[in-house]
């Protein structure tokens, strides 16, 4: 009797030692590292999908009917302002300048007649008025001829690029059919929409948003050689989309740039007293952004946070924490709500150095 005694009372002890054992543990859920979120000066790129324009892009077009008798041109290549592009041959323009230049004549020689007799006074002044009246009639008509058949000399109106030529020799061509279109590529202008709330920052925030400098990522994801700038905004917001158009820019002197070309335009946003913390102090659960708080007595309690922008490898933080928290750097996936840790702190300053930041 007395050995079954101590037999319950040794199990008394191993299971009374064990579930302190337990609860120490429970408490104590190992060492880690802390940090808090730190305060700064410091700058974010945002890319905006855009459309790429010419400076100057048109169509050309005849303008009158005929043949397409000569193609000076070819697809893709640069031409000077002036510079002969197409000839339409119009059978009936050249008549009508032939006949209108043997009217002039014809009123020329009634002109000199009708004089000679009105210094005879053979006819009377209004003769002799209504022949200079014919004669200008005739010049006028000339001229319109004239520039009928010019008109079937098309030209180039500025320096720039072909583009497709639809039409091949020996079309007939109405008046108005688009012949190619030419393109000014020396500089290009990107179109990019803008959210109401960032246009609104960038208005109102003017010493703040730096300068009106922007890159330009192109199609293949590598950075234009050269900056543009924000040159104007659109009037009015989309109102399907709430969004505004700016325009910026570029010089594009190796014409890289083409005209309906896409890119994405990067602009650099200035933060002032932006509070940042390392990505991997943070979870994500249902898309919602969580980080570890070390409160009182050394016990973590989850907390939501709320993310404004992304840098590499950190957060900047709109609310939830402030910079006088102390926050789980390590270890966030091997604890829970309530557990209590042991830690060791380091300075917000020596975690970030080690992560890339590009901060003022």
């Amino acid at each position: 009797m007395k050995r079954i005694v101590m037999l319950a009372g040794l199990c008394a002890v191993l299971c009374h030692s064990s579930c302190t054992s337990k609860k120490e543990e429970k408490e104590e859920a190992g060492s880690f590292t802390v940090t808090s979120p730190m305060v700064l000066d410091t700058s974010i790129t945002k890319d905006y999908v855009s459309q790429i324009k010419s400076v100057r892009n048109i169509e050309i077009r005849a303008l009158e009917k005929g043949f397409l008798q000569n193609i000076y041109v070819d697809e893709g290549q640069t031409v000077k302002a002036g510079q002969l592009l197409f000839r339409i041959v119009p059978k009936m323009y050249e008549a009508e300048m032939q006949k209108s230049a043997a009217e002039v004549r014809a009123s020329e020689i009634e002109l000199q007649n009708t004089r000679l007799l009105a210094d005879k006074n053979v006819v009377s002044k209004n003769e002799l008025a209504m022949a200079n009246a014919k004669l200008d009639q005739a010049k006028a008509e000339l001229s319109l001829a004239k520039f009928h058949l010019s008109a079937t000399e098309i030209r180039a109106p500025f320096d720039g690029t072909i583009d497709r030529i639809p039409k091949k020799l020996g079309s007939l061509i109405d008046e108005g059919e688009l012949l190619t279109s030419l393109s000014d590529n020396g500089q290009m202008f990107a179109y990019f929409n803008v959210s109401e709330p960032e246009y609104l920052d960038y208005k109102t925030n003017v010493s703040g948003r730096g300068s009106n400098k922007v890159n330009l990522l192109l199609a293949n994801n590598q950075l234009f050689q050269s900056k543009g700038d924000v040159e104007t905004i659109e009037s009015e917001f989309d109102s399907e989309t709430g969004n505004i158009a700016f325009r910026a820019k570029f010089p594009n002197p190796d014409q890289l740039l083409k005209n309906g070309e896409t890119g994405k335009v990067r602009m650099s946003v200035p933060l002032k007293n932006a509070m940042i913390i390392p990505q991997k102090a943070t979870y994500e659960i249902q898309d919602k952004i969580y980080a570890f708080v070390i409160g009182k007595d050394n016990v973590v309690h989850s907390r939501e946070i709320t993310i404004g922008s992304k840098i590499p490898d950190l957060y900047i933080v709109s609310s939830g924490i402030s910079e006088h928290d102390k926050i789980l750097l390590e270890g966030v996936q091997k604890v829970k709500d309530d557990d209590k840790i042991e830690y060791k702190f380091v300075a917000p300053k020596e975690v970030i150095s080690q992560l890339q930041l590009k901060a003022e």
